[in-house]
């Protein structure tokens, strides 16, 4: 449908002939991801394994790789007692399951690792979070709680954009809807719009 790839061009990963991008109303530039988090924009990928984390290293590790600049000493050193209070700050938050912060993060659950993910970029305080299939794989419990971000994110006036085929996922946490098919977007639904009817028969 294209939905991940508009998603990795916005982010700055792939490159794209022509795109506008706004930001509270500003047009902004992005031409890799460096630029697109200074424009507080993050990227959830829907790979978690190959693009999310590095599986070898420890959840601590993870949780801070987005945002060394900001803990880094001379731009080169990393204070490791904050990187502790980092990872311990969103292992709480998100209710991260491990065992202690340098756990390695293979050996965590599906949805643990996808809190880690997640972690990862909330802990860059974006204003936009795009999260592509960020329930898929994980469990009920898991899928809840990353529910509950959203909601939170949400509350605090961050916009959440939520790429799913998951059509109750969908119905259940957009505020509005678009609807992709063939490389383009063929429907824009709000309000009462936002049903399985309506959002099935564009996407047919």
């Amino acid at each position: 449908a294209g939905r991940t790839e508009i998603m990795r061009a916005i982010f700055g990963i792939d490159y794209i002939n022509s795109m506008d991008v706004y930001v509270n109303g500003k047009k902004v530039k992005i031409t890799d991801p460096a630029s697109a988090k200074k424009h507080g924009i993050a990227f959830l990928t829907e790979d978690r394994k190959v693009e999310g984390l590095t599986l070898d290293f420890s959840v601590k590790s993870n949780v801070v790789a987005a945002n060394l600049g900001a803990i880094a000493t001379a731009g080169v050193f990393t204070n490791n007692k904050q990187e502790n209070q980092i990872a311990d700050e969103y292992i709480a938050k998100t209710r991260i399951k491990t065992p202690h912060r340098n756990q390695k993060v293979g050996n965590l659950s599906g949805g643990n690792q996808q809190k880690v993910v997640v972690s990862k970029w909330l802990n860059t305080n974006p204003e936009i979070l795009i999260m592509d299939e960020p329930t898929r794989g994980i469990d009920v419990g898991a899928k809840r709680e990353i529910y509950e971000i959203i909601n939170d994110l949400v509350s605090q006036g961050k916009a959440v954009i939520l790429i799913s085929s998951e059509l109750p996922e969908v119905l259940g946490m957009s505020d509005r809807v678009l609807v992709m098919k063939d490389d383009a977007i063929v429907a824009e639904l709000t309000g009462e719009q936002i049903n399985a009817v309506e959002v099935m028969r564009y996407a047919l």
